[in-house]
């Protein structure tokens, strides 16, 4: 009986652990708003370069002149770099422009970064969502030609 009270626990706790990353990831639409486009101009002051996604964060002026800062989500580091957007490239103090979608709770300064936009007018694609965006690879091209990072 013993045996199958262990067992039954060890499944039970392989069971926890394996829904664990499900828990920690989630679905565009379950926290941003597709309705809800925005465009954040400002410059990085922190960047978090972790999985599952990376987190830029942008002080900006408020429309009162004030300064707010914004977290902005992008894909992962992996996906990122794939796409030629390096730690290097958004050193704090870079000046950049996001567009994106609000968080689907508009109080929070939160969201999900779909390009981002470099003062010299380079673009590229930071979601989450798949690899080989469309027109990633003339980028790629046109950055490399320029000395981009």
């Amino acid at each position: 009986m013993r045996k199958i009270y262990t067992t039954l626990t060890l499944g039970a706790l392989a069971l926890v652990v394996a829904t664990i990353p499900l828990v920690a990831h989630h679905a565009f639409g379950a926290e941003f708003d597709k309705d809800a486009p925005l465009r954040l101009e400002g410059q990085i002051v922190k960047l978090e370069w972790v999985n599952p996604h990376s987190w830029i964060h942008l002080e900006i002026e408020a429309e009162d002149g004030s300064t707010e800062v914004w977290m902005v989500e992008g894909g992962t580091p992996n996906v990122l770099l794939r796409r030629g957007l390096t730690r290097d490239c958004l050193a704090p103090g870079t000046v950049l422009i996001v567009d994106g979608y609000q968080a689907k709770d508009h109080s929070l300064k939160r969201a999900n970064g779909r390009d981002v936009t470099f003062t010299d007018g380079t673009k590229m694609f930071m979601g989450s969502s798949g690899t080989g965006a469309p027109g990633d690879a003339e980028r790629l091209a046109a950055r490399q030609a320029r000395g981009r990072c």
